[in-house]
């Protein structure tokens, strides 16, 4: 089974390690990977391709350098590999025309600001995850014990040829 990627793009070290160590928890199931920029993203995102581990989940800041984060996932939107992923933007510092911009052109699923909690990370990780895995993934029982369970099973459930 090719393994489901959490791509977290953001530019400070500290908050990136910071991220990428919440997301600790899903790395048992999730491939998790790190960008410091939008040029570095859409590396990884090449790499996933090649790898075949498909984009399950893109949380982005907004203050990248070189191109903000909704830009980002306005082009993000646009590929192939990363049009089903859901994309969440973890900023401080959108104002709201950028929220706006993400939400109308980039399919923005969520927005968490800065400082987050551990807790409310997860909460929005397993629900967006839960989301894309029922919509992109045939075999839902591997996720069902990390991931929202009774959703998982109840769609996997209707899939199930009723005898």
């Amino acid at each position: 089974m090719n393994r489901v990627t959490i791509l977290c793009v953001e530019d400070e070290p500290e908050v990136r390690d910071a991220l990428v160590r919440d997301l600790d928890a899903f790395a048992a199931v999730f491939r998790i990977e790190a960008a410091e920029d939008a040029e570095d993203a859409l590396t990884v995102v090449q790499e996933c391709a090649a790898a075949r581990d498909p984009i399950g989940l893109i949380l982005c800041d907004h203050m990248l350098p070189g191109k903000l984060g909704a830009d980002l996932l306005v082009e993000l939107k646009d590929k192939p590999e990363t049009a089903p992923a859901r994309k969440v933007l973890v900023t401080g510092q959108a104002g709201l025309e950028d929220t706006i911009k993400a939400v109308n052109n980039a399919d923005l699923d969520h927005y968490i600001a800065k400082p987050w909690t551990r807790e409310a990370l997860h909460d929005v990780v397993r629900k967006y995850l839960t989301d894309y895995v029922i919509d992109e993934i045939d075999d839902l029982l591997p996720y069902v014990s990390l991931l929202d369970g009774p959703r998982l099973l109840e769609a996997q459930k209707d899939r199930s040829p009723h005898e």
